[in-house]
């Protein structure tokens, strides 16, 4: 089974570097072609278009960070996807995953969503947690590839039900980090040294390995990106769309959408727990 890859961006390298490490042919493309060459130094196979990957490929993993990036390589490679199957790892709205596999399959494609939950580490690791939606009969064709990609898998349902699910996680991740940035300026405020608040958490009920993982960022206010605040920024003004959507309000999700927008412009590829550092400056 030939393997394909689309989008080497934070997360796409080290999880395409799993599938190639697992032993799988790999043809991977990238919209800037130089970031193709940590997986080309491994063994996979560079191209320079969208269309090739597809059409040298049976399963072709699609890993970019947004809707319209998604919806414009798909549409690109209309005329090469009969009998192939797309798996898109991509964080998208559940009505944008829907209209991605209507495009797939109106043109004799298959197509599985199952975004991701979990950073850069993570996916080094192999730990990620996936989250599908689609046919449980390509869940199962694809499940010997994402377990190299994850730990674990679990099959929300019908096309659109991944995507609602990691919107769901990540709004939690969101909050956490919010909460985490504000618990460390209160107590600094309060004229607590930062490396006792952090034991504290470290120490509480508090903890948790979201923490545990950005714990050293707080030590240093360094934030080099594990999962970049503009996208975090990006999933919640989608969390929020969806919201609307199912008319029913989450005051957390808007008051934690607008903080991470108000940060986007200056700490755009810092990490998302920099969301510390502009709440400081405030």
């Amino acid at each position: 089974m030939q393997l394909g890859w689309i989008g080497l961006g934070h997360m796409g390298v080290p999880m395409a570097t799993r599938l190639l490490d697992g032993g799988h042919g790999l043809t991977v493309y990238n919209r800037t072609y130089e970031k193709t060459a940590p997986l080309t130094e491994r063994g996979a196979t560079a191209v320079k278009e969208a269309q090739d990957v597809v059409r040298q490929s049976d399963i072709v993993f699609v890993m970019l960070a947004d809707g319209p990036a998604v919806a414009s390589v798909l549409e690109s490679v209309t005329d090469n996807l009969t009998g192939k199957t797309i798996v898109n790892l991509s964080t998208i709205s559940p009505e944008e995953t829907k209209k991605m596999a209507r495009l797939v399959e109106e043109r004799d494609g298959i197509y599985l969503e199952s975004p991701v939950s979990g950073s850069v580490p993570v996916a080094e690791s192999g730990q990620l947690v996936l989250l599908a939606g689609g046919d449980a009969d390509v869940v199962t064709a694809c499940q010997p590839y994402l377990d190299l990609l994850g730990k674990e898998t679990i099959h929300f349902g019908s096309h659109g039900s991944g995507s609602a699910a990691k919107l769901a996680i990540n709004l939690l991740l969101a909050v956490v980090g919010q909460g985490v940035a504000e618990t460390l300026l209160l107590g600094e405020g309060a004229g607590l040294e930062k490396e006792k608040l952090i034991q504290m958490i470290s120490a509480s009920g508090m903890n948790t390995p979201l923490f545990t993982g950005k714990r050293d960022m707080y030590r240093k206010n360094d934030f080099p990106s594990a999962f970049p605040l503009r996208l975090m920024a990006k999933d919640l003004g989608l969390i929020t769309a969806e919201a609307k959507r199912q008319q029913i309000k989450l005051p957390l999700a808007q008051a934690t959408d607008a903080s991470y927008a108000e940060a986007k412009p200056t700490y755009d590829d810092a990490d998302m727990a920099a969301i510390y550092l502009a709440l400081q400056e405030k």
